[in-house]
């Protein structure tokens, strides 16, 4: 068996040796003439799969290392009989990581409590899910919107409008869809942007063309109570470097880049494979996870909550770094951007979650108990 891999999957090795010979390309250069005799196709999100890739070849089993499918033409897939794979939800803790810390950040600039805002999360699937049961086990006020589940479960839901009209912090994981009953390329254009109210912040680590960035760029010159945070971007690699120059936070889609949710979503697709093929699994992530640099905290039951909060959090991420390094490589001419954009994915440096962290708490501590739980992290 031959298996064709993005080189920027992590343990493919570890996890598909056994089943045959590798060879990894840069996920860009996965395209029809590479594929060669390969039967197993390993993606991320930046390589199109579909007819033009596909046919005429002889791969029978698609495995994205990924939360999204919107870079695989699922249709054409099962009309040519050939298994696929995702990875749901193996970034969902990091990419919450990414908003706790661009929250720290946006309040620390403007003087704001963080308990005193109200939050909309648009798409409550495994990350926004995630996000919701976070913020809200943190005491803060949260509004879900999500019309394919509402159709379905009829929740505590509310529709969009509702979300512009109450909430002043906006942060947006639904997958891009371009038809269907809840289309959701440009859900935010240009009439949902006029109606932000004063001083929200919109965070957008889901897919770009889920806001309209040209508009985006346009209301962000003309209001300068607004504030964005941008992880990914209409026309990956190349962005809007006017856009990225306004934006508080811009990274380059690394919001779930932690190092346990890469290895969680080749461990997902490794074992989707052993299914399909009717083999049990024999590689288990849990022996190849390294051990984390930060192991432990320890906390004064006389913390106050917000420092404790930001203390916890930036001990584990901090997404400024990450966004110095972008606006570094916003320079040069296009191919360089690219090229640049490429890199900082590729070299992305090891980034762990929260979850797992032991933090050990002095004294009486019901407050500061209840915040480290519902980060993630672990009360000892």
């Amino acid at each position: 068996m031959r298996i064709l891999a993005d080189e920027n999957i992590p343990l493919v090795h570890a996890f598909f040796s056994a089943f045959g010979e590798i060879r990894q390309l840069p996920g860009r250069a996965i395209v029809s003439g590479s594929l060669g005799d390969a039967d197993v196709l390993l993606v991320r999100s930046v390589t199109r799969v579909d007819a033009a890739l596909l046919e005429g070849s002889r791969v029978r089993f698609v495995g994205t290392c990924t939360i999204g499918t919107d870079h695989l033409d699922l249709d054409y897939l099962r009309r040519r009989g050939i298994a696929w794979a995702s990875a749901p939800g193996c970034n969902a803790r990091g990419v919450v990581d990414y908003v706790l810390g661009s929250l720290l950040s946006l309040a620390e600039r403007q003087g704001v409590d963080l308990a005193s805002r109200c939050y909309g999360v648009v798409g409550a699937g495994q990350v926004g899910g995630r996000l919701v049961e976070v913020l809200r086990g943190l005491g803060w006020r949260v509004l879900v919107c999500d019309p394919p589940r509402q159709a379905l479960e009829r929740g505590d839901f509310v529709d969009l409008p509702t979300l512009l009209r109450e909430c002043d912090v906006l942060s947006v994981h639904t997958p891009l869809t371009h038809e269907g009953a809840h289309p959701t390329r440009h859900l935010f254009g240009r009439e949902q942007l006029a109606r932000l109210r004063p001083g929200t912040w919109l965070i957008n680590a889901s897919r770009g063309a889920v806001v309209d960035n040209r508009a985006l760029r346009e209301a962000l010159a003309g209001r300068t109570d607004l504030q964005a945070v941008l992880d990914v971007w209409e026309g990956e690699p190349l962005v809007d470097v006017a856009l990225a120059g306004l934006c508080h936070i811009a990274t380059p889609h690394i919001a779930g880049y932690s190092l346990d949710g890469k290895l969680r979503g080749t461990a997902q697709v490794y074992r989707a494979f052993c299914e399909q093929q009717g083999v049990p699994p024999g590689v288990l992530l849990d022996e190849l996870l390294p051990p984390p640099w930060l192991g432990e905290l320890g906390l004064d039951g006389r913390a106050d909550p917000a420092w404790a909060l930001a203390t916890l959090c930036r001990a584990v991420y901090d997404p400024r770094r990450d966004d110095a390094d972008f606006r570094r490589s916003l320079e040069g001419d296009e191919q360089a951007r690219r090229s640049a954009f490429d890199a900082l994915r590729k070299h992305y440096p090891p980034r762990r979650e929260i979850d797992g962290l032991r933090v050990r708490l002095s004294g009486e501590t019901p407050r500061l108990r209840q915040l480290v739980r519902a980060l993630g992290a672990e009360p000892v």
